[in-house]
């Protein structure tokens, strides 16, 4: 009888699938690579042309390339060594480092999204000084605006398919990146054009979208830090599937929380009370590989088997229950020295009472098995901690 067995199937210290983690690690680092050997030859192509052309302003987007080869490097490293396996100082894996990058590229996006509002103001009180630009530029910035977007891309398909927030993270900053290009490619148009304000209007807007799109990302790396459970919809999807398990009677104190692109769940699932250990083990195995296979997420569920809903029972009970040693000199005493030796004795923790089951042979005389009635029944007025204590004559093997 499973009075409040935590279960388990699979240790959290031990990854869903190690095969799975390592082709994903592998995965994330090829989209890192890429990104960082695409962002070094942009880094260079800009500054050659920047200074070439004398367009500061592409120079200045070679900057902003350059921090991204620090990102890419960030994500490189932490694609690597969010796959190592779970070890005694972290248990529950590696895969935090994922969510711990993601918001420090966040923190980058919102840098850099400030920079631009910053730098728009400032152009926009010295229009003057502006330099004359040549036609080399508009083509560079083109050229630079074209890799970036189609990096984005392929950053964020990647993102999806491998379901990394990390990738995701770094595609919508290789966008806020080509939305730079975009502010410079326009303001060299706007320069060569005659319309030199536009450059500085346009860094503005975008500067904004970029900061913006930051703070999001790093608030939501903050709330998986902080793990903050998954929503109400999912939860719903989520206690139907246990709730359909059969031997489930009900659910109570279910919890989630991600990491990475993974989802833990525990949750105290409640069968009859008077099942067997091995019966409760089974209906908490069942309830895992239900989980598992309709929420593909969930990579680990802690199952917590109660005979009764035991968040009812949150109060100091009125005196210690009887432990197993306690019961069986009970029924030893009871019993008598000359008398059967138990089969079996079971004994049920329900409520703040106890309930015990004792299996006799069958070859105890009536005249004894009347005379252990009386004894019991006077025992029991004397004794509330026990609900009930009843004896039972096997009649077949």
């Amino acid at each position: 009888m499973p009075a409040s067995a935590p279960r388990s199937r699979r240790s959290p210290n031990a990854p869903a699938n190690p095969e799975d983690a390592a082709v994903r690690s592998l995965g994330i680092q090829k989209v890192a690579f890429v990104a960082l050997a695409i962002n070094a030859l942009l880094t260079v192509g800009q500054i050659v042309i920047g200074l070439f052309a004398g367009a500061f302003s592409l120079v200045a987007d070679a900057a902003h390339t350059l921090s991204d080869l620090v990102t890419d490097a960030l994500v490189l490293v932490a694609g690597r060594h969010s796959a190592s396996p779970a070890d005694l100082r972290h248990p529950y894996g590696h895969a935090r480092i994922e969510t711990v990058t993601s918001m420090l590229l966040g923190l980058v996006l919102a840098g850099v999204g400030f920079g631009f509002l910053w730098s728009s103001g400032v152009r926009l009180q010295h229009m003057g000084n502006l330099p004359a630009l040549h036609p080399a530029a508009l083509a560079m910035a083109v050229f630079t605006l074209a890799a970036k977007e189609g990096m984005f891309r392929y950053i964020l398909a990647s993102s999806r398919r491998l379901k990394a927030p990390m990738l995701e993270t770094n595609a919508w900053h290789a966008r806020s990146d080509a939305a730079s290009s975009l502010v410079v490619a326009a303001g060299i148009g706007g320069s060569l054009a005659g319309y030199p304000f536009l450059e500085p209007l346009a860094a503005a807007i975008v500067g904004f979208l970029i900061l913006h799109m930051g703070f999001r990302f790093a608030l939501k790396a903050v709330r998986e830090l902080i793990d903050t459970g998954l929503p109400e919809e999912e939860l719903t999807r989520l206690r139907r599937t246990i709730l359909d398990t059969p031997g489930v009677v009900s659910l109570h104190d279910m919890r989630t929380r991600r990491m990475a692109n993974r989802v833990l769940c525990d949750a105290h699932v409640q069968v009859e009370p008077r099942l067997t250990v091995s019966e409760g083990h089974r209906v908490s195995d069942s309830v895992y590989a239900r989980v598992r296979a309709a929420h593909p997420e969930v990579q680990d569920v802690l199952v917590h088997v109660d005979p009764e809903d035991d968040a009812e029972l949150q109060h100091v009970p009125p005196g210690p229950a009887p432990e197993r040693a306690e019961v069986l000199a009970t029924v030893a005493a009871l019993l008598g020295p000359q008398g059967p030796k138990p089969k079996r004795v079971q004994i049920h923790y329900l409520g703040d009472r106890v309930d015990v089951e004792v299996l006799l042979p069958a070859s105890v005389p009536d005249a004894r098995l009347h005379a252990l009635d009386r004894r019991t029944t006077d025992w029991l007025k004397a004794h509330p901690a026990y609900r009930s204590l009843s004896f039972f004559v096997q009649v077949a093997p």
